[in-house]
This record gives C-alpha cells, sequence and structure tokens, in this order.
C-alpha cells in the first residue's frame, strides 16, 4: 500500500448557533457567551480548576474525540490575555491537568491495544495570542485546550491520498523554517536537555508506516510507555520539550525582529541559548533571510507569528511504543496534520447520528473515571446526564 498522508471525511451535525452581525465566526467563538453554549451543550465535566471536558461537535474522529479545555472566559474576559500553552497555567492547575491526560491517554490505550487497528494521539496545539482574531484559520477557540483522539487505520487505509503540498500538512520535512535551514542546531539544542524517560528516536521509529509521518521532527520514545505516564518526572519533561522549543522560537525572531537581539529576558534555559543559539552561523545566518524578506514583502511579514506557536503531541507508534514529538505550528493546521491525517468535515447529521451513541458511550465511560479518581463533576446536557 502506498504511503502518504491521508484525507479522511468526518460527519457532523450542524450547529444551530447565530453568529451575531458584524462579528466574525473566530471572534465570535471566543465569547463568553460561545463557551456558555459549548458547556451547555456538549460539556461532560468541569472541575474548581475551570477545566472542562467536552465533546467535539465539530470532531476530528467520530471513533472516540474529545477535548479539556482550560476555560478562562469568565476569568479573563480578554481573549488575547488567556493562557494558550502549559507554561502559562499555575502548577496546581496543571497538576490536575496532567492528572486528567493520564487517565484519559491511559484509557484509550486500554480501549485501543492494537496499533494496527487504531491510532492513538494526545496533544495540544499552542492558540498564539498574536494572531489577529479576523485573521482566516485563526483558531475558534482562544484558549489552551488538549486533543484526544482515535482514528480507526482501516478507515485512514481506505482514505484518499491527500494533497502532499497542502499547506496544513506542516513538517520538518516540507514546511518548517527550522527544519529546512537549522535542523542541526535545532537538534543540538533539544539534546542538552536532561531527559531520562524521553530518549530520542528519529527516521521511521517515529513515522506511522501508512502515512510517512511525522517527518523529519525531533522525537522522543516514552520509555516505559503507559506506565510512565503515572510518573511526574514524565510530566515534567514533557515540559523541558516545550520550554526548550519556546526558547528556541522565541530567540530566533528575536533575531529576526531586530539584528544582534539580547537573548530574551525570560528563557528557560539562557545559557544554552548564549551557548548554542547566539553563536551559530546557521541560526543567525536564517534569521537574517527571514527578516531580509520581511522588509520587502509585506505579506511574508504579516504572515509572521512573532510568539511561539507549536503544536506538541503523544502518539502510538506502529510498534506501540509511545512516541512524543513537537512542531512548529501554522495558521489553520490541525494537530492530526502532524501525522499526516487530514480532516475533511462536512454537515450530514443523519450520518453522524447513526456513530452518536457509541462514541457517546465511551466519552461517558471515561468521564466516570475521572469524577471516581476526584477530577471534575458530570454536566448534564440534552445528550447525557451529569452521572
Amino acid at each position: 500500500m502506498q504511503s502518504g498522508p491521508r484525507e479522511i471525511v468526518t460527519p457532523f451535525r450542524p450547529i444551530p448557533l447565530d453568529v451575531p452581525e458584524g462579528m466574525a465566526p473566530n471572534e465570535f467563538f471566543n465569547s463568553t457567551e460561545n463557551l456558555n453554549d459549548l458547556v451547555h451543550n456538549n460539556g461532560l465535566l468541569m472541575n474548581p480548576e475551570n477545566l472542562l471536558m467536552y465533546r467535539k461537535a465539530l470532531g476530528h474522529s467520530n471513533e472516540f474525540d474529545t477535548s479539556i479545555i482550560y476555560n478562562t472566559s469568565k476569568c479573563i474576559l480578554n481573549p488575547l490575555g488567556r493562557p494558550v500553552r502549559r507554561t502559562q497555567v499555575p502548577d496546581n492547575v496543571k497538576h490536575v491537568w496532567n492528572r486528567m491526560n493520564q487517565i484519559l491517554i491511559g484509557y484509550m490505550l486500554e480501549k485501543y491495544p492494537d496499533p494496527e487497528q487504531h491510532l492513538v494521539l494526545a496533544g495540544e496545539a499552542s492558540l498564539d495570542a498574536t494572531w489577529p482574531l479576523t485573521s482566516p484559520g485563526v483558531p475558534s477557540i482562544r484558549m489552551l485546550h488538549n486533543h484526544f483522539i482515535v482514528f480507526d487505520k482501516q478507515m485512514l487505509r481506505d482514505a484518499a491520498l491527500a494533497d502532499p503540498s497542502n499547506p496544513n500538512l506542516t513538517d520538518g520535512g516540507q514546511h518548517s523554517l527550522f527544519q529546512s535551514y537549522m535542523r542541526d542546531v535545532y537538534r543540538r539544542f533539544f539534546e542538552a536537555l536532561d531527559l531520562r524517560i524521553l530518549k530520542p528516536v528519529s527516521g521511521t521509529a517515529a513515522q506511522l508506516g501508512l502515512t510517512g509521518y511525522p517527518q523529519g521532527l525531533p522525537s522522543w520514545e516514552i520509555e516505559g510507555g503507559a506506565g510512565a505516564l503515572q510518573e511526574l518526572r514524565f510530566w515534567k519533561e514533557y515540559d523541558e520539550i516545550l520550554k526548550g522549543f519556546i526558547d528556541f522560537y522565541r530567540t530566533f525572531f528575536s533575531q529576526v525582529s531586530t539584528r544582534n537581539a539580547p537573548p530574551p529576558a525570560d528563557a528557560y534555559f539562557p545559557q544554552r541559548v548564549e551557548e548554542i543559539l547566539l553563536f551559530n552561523n546557521d541560526f543567525l545566518k536564517t534569521a537574517k533571510k527571514v527578516r531580509d524578506k520581511c522588509i520587502t514583502d509585506a505579506k511574508y511579514a504579516n504572515s509572521i507569528r512573532w510568539q511561539p506557536a507549536f503544536k506538541q503531541l503523544i502518539y502510538r507508534n506502529d510498534e506501540g511504543r509511545l512516541i512524543v514529538t513537537i512542531s512548529q505550528n501554522s495558521i489553520g493546521n490541525a494537530i492530526t496534520e502532524l501525522l499526516g491525517v487530514v480532516v475533511k468535515r462536512v454537515p450530514d447529521a443523519a450520518a453522524y447520528e447513526k456513530v452518536e451513541p457509541a462514541l457517546i458511550e465511551k466519552l461517558l465511560e471515561v468521564r466516570a473515571r475521572l469524577i471516581e479518581a476526584d477530577l471534575g463533576e458530570g454536566i448534564a446536557t440534552r445528550y447525557w446526564p451529569a452521572a
């Protein structure tokens, strides 16, 4: 079977939401009013830390698909001031967040044990607060949220091949600025991290044979597999990778913005930034190349995301090993596309309703585990009770 990115069709029930006249849809989706609708029509569980688990109304997969959002819509009314990455979350909230992640990922691996039959993934995409709210493709909810998704691999095998030049298929081999021009220094910077549970892997060990993705990205195997998710050390290392990425991103775009800029004042690894990045010719040559183009190409300059934008996820490879990877984000792409899965959502209430009962049964089953672990209280909607 030919390896390559796949495009699957996922039906959904049209959402009966009226966007007020004069507002762009993505402006409305960031409003407290819309988040109230999300809670009441699709909410599964909420806890005192404002972590909301919900059913994805516009889902990636109708096999299993749910998200947890850090719902700060009533605490922080300014959409541009809301936390959009794990490093901005208070420690007490992150502690609960990690336990919820652990239970949800454990449930997916238990429910779908065969890597030949199902693709299991979990992770987050940053919602960069520098994107104008009205830009096409800007994430519809500007708050940190995680995805928990399972795809039927037979459905992927039967799906049409996606266009590999699709700009949403952001990956190191095709579109990533970091990987294309600064691959060696990028990897060297990550290698300096103090990781004990996460072991670097590359090439086919990280790729899915069916899609050939991810391509060329730094990846790590979780030694100990699912059991390692029970260890606090793993989640700290997961954050170390994110911090390393943020340092690299901020340092690079600081140089793009201002020639010979100093290291970011809030760098997590300032010594490594100075020794590895700011004394590397490939790093600084690439910054100059981007800076020069920004000066002469207004459209290109407007596309730059000056603050860290990333996708970070945990997924199961073909051998059943758990892999962590991280990628530069691009506007408009989905976290599934990092693994070569393009989702075409189509409004089809009848098709969705055929698979809805089985999907909800699984969501309520894992919700019960979260409630039992004192991670929240159930939410009642027209589709399910509170408990």
